[in-house]
C-alpha cells in the first residue's frame, strides 16, 4: 500500500506542487489586497494590481524552484524566463477579465459560476504555458526511487 501511496505521489508530484504552491500564491494575492485595502487609502485597482505583481513574483520562484525544477543558468536566461513567465500571466489575466465580462456582462451568468469556469480554465493554461514554454529546458521529473 505505501509503495503504490508513494507511485501515485511520483506520478503526479509536479500536479501536487503546482496545486500546493498556487494555493500559496492565492493566499499571498488576498493578503497583500487585504493589507493594502485596510492600510491604505489607495484605490482597489491599484492594490489588485500590487497584490497580483507580488503574488506572480512568488508564483514564478516557487514554480521555478519546486514544481518546474528550473535551475538558474545566467541571469540574462532567469530574466528571459521570468518575462516569459509574467507574460503568460498577463495574458491569462486578460482573458479572465475577458471570460468575466462575456459570462456576467453579455451572459448574464451567475458571478460565482463564470468565476470559477474561468478559473478552472486559467489555471490549466498557466499550468501548460509554464510547462511547455516558461520552464521547458527544466528538469521536470524526477525518478520514483
Amino acid at each position: 500500500m505505501i509503495n503504490r501511496l508513494k507511485a501515485l505521489y511520483y506520478k503526479y508530484e509536479e500536479l501536487i506542487a503546482y496545486a500546493f504552491w498556487g494555493v500559496a500564491t492565492t493566499v499571498i494575492n488576498v493578503a497583500v489586497f487585504w493589507l493594502l485595502h485596510h492600510f491604505t487609502g489607495w484605490n482597489y485597482i491599484i492594490n489588485a494590481t500590487i497584490a497580483w505583481i507580488l503574488s506572480v513574483l512568488f508564483s514564478y520562484l516557487t514554480n521555478k524552484a519546486f514544481v518546474f525544477h528550473s535551475p538558474s543558468k545566467s541571469l540574462m536566461g532567469d530574466f528571459l524566463e521570468m518575462i516569459s513567465f509574467f507574460s503568460g500571466r498577463l495574458a491569462t489575466l486578460f482573458l479572465e477579465f475577458l471570460m468575466l465580462w462575456i459570462g456576467i456582462t453579455l451572459m448574464h451568468q451567475n458571478q460565482i459560476v463564470v468565476k470559477i469556469v474561468e478559473n478552472v480554465i486559467v489555471i490549466a493554461i498557466n499550468y501548460f504555458w509554464s510547462k511547455w514554454l516558461v520552464f521547458r529546458n527544466s528538469e521536470n521529473k524526477k525518478s520514483a526511487n
